[in-house]
């Protein structure tokens, strides 16, 4: 690969984190708290996922497809927040298992859990 596609590929990454921070710094309270810790839950466990926005919403892809996403409760107007996983997250159990989730708070215990589930979706 060349200097310059490095260099493209680089920005692009940049562009495309700086799109999710701002989406998320854009969530009324308490969205934005969620959000941040939502992002750092997800970086931090699945580190080769990609930040990028996906319909305004922040989303993690594998280079590919997405493959979890959240949105605040405004996107729709609902009285939760939402975090989603695409088809490509392998959270497969048996013949049905979720994909969406509802927050309505981050405690140790729900960030264990989503943690665990990013793990997973990318395992």
């Amino acid at each position: 690969m060349t200097d310059s596609k490095i260099n493209k590929k680089l920005t692009k990454k940049a562009d495309d984190e700086a799109a999710v921070l701002h989406a998320i710094a854009a969530m009324p309270e308490p969205d934005h708290a969620m959000g941040e810790k939502l992002h750092t839950i997800i970086t931090s466990n699945a580190p080769d996922l990609m930040p990028r926005t996906w319909y305004g919403m922040p989303a993690y892809s594998n280079g590919n497809k997405i493959v979890c996403f959240f949105r605040s409760t405004k996107k729709f107007g609902e009285r939760f927040m939402t975090l989603g996983f695409n088809d490509v997250a392998n959270l497969d159990e048996g013949a049905m298992w979720p994909i969406y989730f509802a927050l309505t708070d981050l405690t140790t215990q729900e960030e264990e859990r989503i943690a665990a589930l990013v793990k997973k979706a990318v395992s």
